[in-house]
């Protein structure tokens, strides 16, 4: 009988495999269907009117009905991985993310990337690799961008054999933030009009303050089998979330995208109205997540902003979520590192009506 041979398969990229400039074309496009509609409803409590009703969408200019911001990205976040992250030890973090355009049930998103950064760590045995990801529908028009961070471990580390030069290092200047100016707003989206009642909320932009902190508090305890459904869902196959093998404690991690959709869904809770996302200006995954914990949530408005469109303005939120329940709504302690019990970190753009 022959013996095995991986000649075929696809180990992944590690950390000496990038090198600044390089561009990935990422494997099977994805087709998105009603079907990714219900079961992100299934997985996450979402209850956002523009993602739930075809005709409330219609009501503020949004027809064909699109689906949640966040399915589009974490489909085109998936493709990338198993060239960019599947031998990742951590996704760290986000930034100048923009959706342009509406996802639709229908619309096929391809991925490609770029790598735009690298520096090894003063470990030797990982490495830290920046890449810009552009997703573009069928008709070659961008929905999605952005720039994301991942720490990889090195051939050398895994595999054993001579240790790899470090390269040159590289780290990409990122915006602090998507300026308010520079957001895309869905062409036709009209919130003139905007029903309070059917959104559930009467809370428009003016009711909102800089600083003002909201707790959402209601949780959602993660399980094994809901998190591993939604990251085989999005085609994430990073091997850290489904293999008990692959990480030395023998624990299955959740996919950084998966606590990123449950905490906005549980925003629901005080942000009703926040409708659509539009960019996501930066995110850390602070602490890894593990089934058995409960996912709580609060945000802080860090800025408001009228726009062109009509009826149309947006709010700069930090949604944080937290391992448990944390009333005292802390980020960080006096010494400026984050707080126990967080989770994630996350700062983006919502359009809300004003």
């Amino acid at each position: 009988m022959a013996g095995m041979t991986a000649a075929k398969t696809n180990p992944g990229n590690f950390f000496e495999d990038f090198a600044v400039g390089q561009v990935i074309d990422h494997a099977t496009p994805r087709t998105i269907t009603e079907g990714d509609r219900a079961l992100y409803g299934a997985i996450y409590p979402t209850r956002f009117a523009v993602p739930s009703s075809a005709e409330f969408a219609a009501s503020v200019g949004l027809a064909p009905h699109p689906v949640e911001e966040l399915v589009g990205f974490h489909v085109a976040f998936g493709k990338t991985v198993p060239d960019v992250s599947l031998n990742a030890v951590a996704n760290l973090g986000y930034a100048e993310c923009r959706f342009h355009l509406p996802v639709v049930p229908g619309d096929t998103l391809s991925t490609r990337s770029e790598v735009i950064g690298l520096k090894q760590n003063s470990n030797g045995r990982t490495g830290v690799v920046w890449v810009r990801s552009t997703a573009t529908n069928q008709r070659g028009e961008v929905a999605i961008d952005w720039a994301r961070w991942v720490m990889v471990h090195k051939r050398s580390a895994v595999e054993g054999g001579a240790e790899s030069p470090a390269p040159e290092t590289v780290v990409p200047a990122l915006a602090p933030a998507v300026e308010a100016g520079d957001l895309v707003v869905p062409a036709g989206l009209d919130f003139s009009s905007y029903d309070d009642a059917a959104a559930g909320s009467p809370h428009r932009l003016g009711d909102y303050e800089v600083g003002e902190r909201i707790d959402h508090v209601d949780g959602v305890t993660l399980t094994d089998a809901e998190h591993m459904m939604a990251t085989r869902l999005w085609q994430n196959t990073a091997k850290v979330h489904f293999s008990t093998d692959a990480r030395p404690d023998g624990r299955r991690l959740v996919y950084g995208g998966h606590v990123i959709s449950l905490a906005r869904a549980l925003s629901f809770n005080g942000l009703a109205n926040a409708q659509l996302i539009a960019a996501i200006n930066a995110g850390a995954h602070v602490s890894p997540a593990f089934a058995d914990d409960t996912v709580h949530a609060w945000s802080e408005v860090i800025d408001v902003a009228e726009l062109d469109a009509p009826g149309v303005g947006a709010l700069r939120l930090r949604l944080v979520a937290t391992r448990g329940r944390d009333e005292s709504m802390t980020l960080r302690t006096e010494d400026g590192k984050y707080a126990d019990g967080v989770l994630l970190d996350l700062d983006y753009w919502a359009l809300i009506p004003r």
